[in-house]
């Protein structure tokens, strides 16, 4: 099997996405409408791409919930055959290392916080011999999300994740937002936040994420759209 080695422009200057994503963070970070966001943008670049839903404790597969979006858009959905059940078994019905030779870019959107990334383990010594340099591990970080409202303690959180998943994170997705009441205000009061984190961690700053109706003036900036949303907002 063959997999691309070239790369797809994400936000602003030298910023790119790599054969492989995976997508972290605390729960309520947003990280699942981040890699909606992703790989929607890559298939409408024509692109072929194949998201994963690999929270294997939550029941309630997040990324599951937008199949048919998936289908109208050309992106293959890889999730558990217990997806979106009240079935709460940690099974996966896919086989992902296959997926990471096959061409096309493949996104992994991991369940939140260590529980939810312990499964990523079984992968780590796979990727690291064979598509190393083709692979990046984003930490997705909300400041206003409970627990994470400091950076030491976003890190600790991250440095967990990292511990149970055997594998290191390559760089720092700010996404920092209030939801419906985010404002461009919200966002910009984040970045010295996002910033210190990935100082601190000796890591990038990806990009800052931006609902696609603000105007926000920051370097790396990334417009997306809200699919993601609370049951009180739906």
């Amino acid at each position: 099997m063959c997999y691309n080695k070239k790369k797809h422009a994400l936000a602003g200057k030298g910023t790119s996405m790599k054969k492989i994503t995976i997508i972290t963070g605390h729960y309520g970070s947003g990280k699942t409408n981040l890699a909606v966001n992703l790989a929607l943008r890559l298939a409408d670049a024509g692109e072929k791409v194949t998201i994963v839903d690999f929270d294997i404790v939550n029941p309630y597969f997040r990324t599951a919930d937008f199949a048919k979006l998936f289908e109208e858009r050309g992106v293959t959905l890889a999730a558990s055959m217990y997806a979106n059940t009240s079935l709460d078994i940690p099974a996966i019905s896919f086989d992902m290392e296959r997926m990471a030779y096959e061409d096309g870019y493949l996104i992994i959107d991991v369940g939140g916080d260590d529980a939810g990334a312990i499964g990523l383990g079984r992968y780590a010594e796979g990727f690291s011999a064979y598509v190393p340099d083709q692979l990046d591990m984003w930490y997705v970080v909300n400041r206003y999300r409970y627990l994470t409202e400091e950076p030491q303690e976003t890190l600790e959180l991250m440095y967990e994740i990292e511990a149970v998943s055997r594998m290191r994170h390559t760089g720092i997705v700010n996404n920092s937002n209030l939801g419906k009441e985010t404002t461009a205000e919200t966002i910009l009061r984040a970045v010295p936040y996002a910033e210190e984190i990935a100082a601190q961690a000796k890591l990038p700053l990806v990009c800052t994420t931006c609902r696609k109706d603000l105007t926000v003036s920051v370097p790396d900036i990334l417009p997306v759209e809200v699919f993601v949303k609370p049951v009180w907002e739906e």
